[in-house]
């Protein structure tokens, strides 16, 4: 395919291309670059004390730059391809830029479940640095559409796989020590916990890996958690049967629906210019915990 090709050219040659994963579209550049990964963040706007999530075409390519043990084992093998990162310790020669990680001792890495992202990364036979494809602490992108609105002028390509499945970013699980969960996503902990034990050790405020910062996936208007009614001025992101919705996440309740629409839809509701949005409550179960913990990130 032509375009995988020349996408791969582009990130061989130190540029940015815009991909699609089946969570959101990433952001893509060799991650063995300083001067590669560091044109993400400036594109992105980021922070570099957040760390990016590198992505390989399989775990032979994760074990290259990262120390492999039984626990990362036993998840890569149910979960991967798939939204499930990994956070694990840097090996001694590994080659990963110390900006992909700000400066951890860790890297967080993943193998995506997208059939243009793994030819990508087959073809270029590079790992890939690549954070979700918006201005940093904006909406993440779910259309290539999206990507082009925020990133069009920085990026040297965008390929274009449609709409992305999952539709909200990776679990991210650090398992350098007793497995604890980073950031919700896809991956639940129910899910995961038929697998390993999941401690509650909470991180202490560290940024330890993407998806961590307090206020981050913000629209430009207000979001008001938990509605229950709609208030003068608001527009109404519901979710269930309801009538007067501005956009409905899933009027069946379905929360991989949900998930798949949440970003999507924030979008387009932002778009109107409202002063504030009324987001309706979503159960705090399976992967409900994940998109509240999108929604309170996007209302800080």
């Amino acid at each position: 395919m032509q375009q995988i090709e020349t996408a791969a050219e582009y990130l061989r040659a130190g540029k940015l291309v815009a991909f699609p994963t089946e969570t959101v579209y990433g952001l893509g550049a060799d991650a063995l670059s300083d001067k590669a990964v560091a044109a993400i963040y400036a594109a992105k706007g980021r922070p570099d004390f957040n760390p990016l999530i590198v992505h390989v075409a399989d775990v032979d390519a994760a074990k290259k730059y990262v120390e492999w043990n039984d626990t990362a084992q036993m998840l890569a093998g149910t979960f991967w391809p798939g939204p499930l990162t990994l956070v694990l310790s840097r090996k001694k020669d590994c080659a990963i830029s110390l900006l992909a990680s700000a400066g951890l001792d860790t890297v967080a890495i993943r193998v995506p479940a997208h059939p243009l992202a793994l030819a990508l990364l087959e073809k270029c036979g590079l790992p890939l640095a690549a954070p979700s494809a918006n201005r940093s602490g904006k909406i993440s992108p779910t259309l290539a559409s999206h990507v082009q609105e925020e990133l069009g002028g920085k990026v040297a390509m965008i390929l274009d796989g449609g709409a992305c499945g999952v539709g909200i970013e990776s679990t991210i699980v650090d398992v350098t020590s007793a497995p604890r969960i980073l950031r919700h996503g896809k991956i639940t902990r129910e899910m995961l916990e038929k697998i390993i034990p999941i401690t509650e050790q909470k991180p202490n405020g560290k940024i330890l890996a993407p998806g961590m910062l307090e206020s981050h996936y913000a629209p430009n208007a207000k979001l008001r958690l938990n509605a229950t009614d709609i208030r003068e001025g608001e527009l109404l992101l519901a979710f269930g049967a309801v009538q007067n919705a501005t956009l409905n996440l899933s009027e069946t309740a379905n929360l991989e629906e949900a998930a798949a629409n949440l970003f999507k839809m924030l979008r387009a509701i932002d778009a109107k210019n409202p002063p504030a949005i009324a987001v309706m409550p979503i159960p705090m179960e399976g992967l409900g915990v994940a998109i509240n913990d999108r929604l309170a990130r996007a209302a800080a």
